[in-house]
């Protein structure tokens, strides 16, 4: 029998990016946040004498070896566990390759939840995070869910109180954006911009404070749990996460990626306007928008599906594909991981 899962996207609401490392990372500081929008992997495993993995998929872009996030987490998974096993992995994509959703982290973090099922055994808690960063810088937030601070290159997250759901449309150009070639591209602004290691300000602590002054905010910095839910109207969590993201924009935090992406692909910095669109009386105004880590792809967050819908025509006018979705809390996340 097979366990199919659902491997969800991720966008991210800020990403400040700091001087390299001793190891030749850089230090990020980044809240990242789940969306319903999902590739699905599916892992079917028995234990047997010796360890073998084939790996399929619908996107002949996708590598099938051991190049693939999934073939590298199950390899080292088993490893750790100590269990030989025979796996096979299919992966039906349907989120952008090299669009900066996470996509092939969460089909790490999605493989490896597949196989933990299938073979009832499972590594604890911290050896998966650690196992997860290992594989990949965004794997860890994966097996959270929700609204993740990510500090560290990444891979070092902590879970931040959920905002509620909100309408959310991703704008996926057909330009692929390269992580390494966009670092190297920030490494050159830094130097002609004298952003030394010494010399420069200390964005990713700022970026922290924002983010711990965003939640601390009265009104804004509590979850909705247990008992509580059920006395809670619908129109006051609306208003939470408005205040949430309201708050967010008041920080001032951004995307450092943009400042050299944009100037790369033009094209994406016009589809950023289409999705904030214009304040006042035009239905479709963003409360926030961005790139989503390095790229190609764009968010917009809304307060109402039909400013979302507006939004998606928007873009979708200006001949640039656009999804619509919504941001997806740690519960549902949950909830919904396992596909039927």
């Amino acid at each position: 029998m097979s366990t199919h899962v659902r491997s969800y996207s991720k966008i991210n609401l800020g990403l400040a990016i700091g001087p390299t490392r001793p190891d030749g990372f850089h230090g990020l500081t980044t809240v990242y946040q789940t969306l319903e929008l999902h590739d699905v992997v599916t892992v079917t495993a028995k234990r047997a004498a010796t360890t073998k993995i084939i790996l399929t998929t619908n996107d002949e872009r996708v590598p099938t070896d051991n190049r693939n996030t999934c073939w590298k987490m199950v390899e080292k998974a088993l490893s750790r566990l100590g269990i030989p096993a025979e796996v096979a992995i299919h992966i039906d994509k349907r989120l952008p390759v090299q669009g900066g959703m996470g996509a092939g982290s969460a089909n790490a973090a999605a493989a490896l939840i597949g196989l933990e099922r299938e073979l009832d055994a499972a590594l604890p808690g911290g050896e998966r995070l650690s196992l997860a960063g290992e594989v990949g810088s965004d794997v860890p937030l994966f097996l959270l869910g929700g609204s993740v601070l990510g500090i560290g290159r990444g891979e070092q997250v902590v879970p931040l109180p959920d905002m509620p759901p909100v309408f959310c449309v991703i704008a996926v150009p057909e330009v692929g954006v390269s992580t390494p070639q966009a670092f190297r591209d920030w490494d050159t602004l830094a130097e002609n911009e004298g952003l030394t290691q010494s010399g420069k300000p200390d964005r990713l602590n700022q970026l922290s404070l924002a983010y711990a002054a965003l939640y601390a905010e009265p009104g804004t910095s509590g979850i909705i749990r247990g008992d509580d839910a059920e006395v809670v109207s619908a129109s006051h969590l609306d208003d939470l996460a408005e205040n949430i993201l309201l708050s967010l924009v008041r920080t001032g935090v951004e995307n450092d990626f943009e400042r050299v992406v944009f100037p790369a692909y033009p094209s994406l910095r016009e589809i950023k306007r289409e999705l904030v669109g214009f304040s006042g009386s035009e239905s479709g105004h963003a409360l926030y928008a961005a790139l989503s880590g390095s790229g190609s792809a764009l968010f917009g967050l809304y307060r109402s599906e039909a400013d979302a819908q507006a939004a998606q025509q928007r873009v979708q006018s200006g001949g640039t594909k656009a999804l619509m979705t919504k941001t997806l809390p740690r519960s549902l996340y949950w909830t919904k991981m396992f596909a039927g």
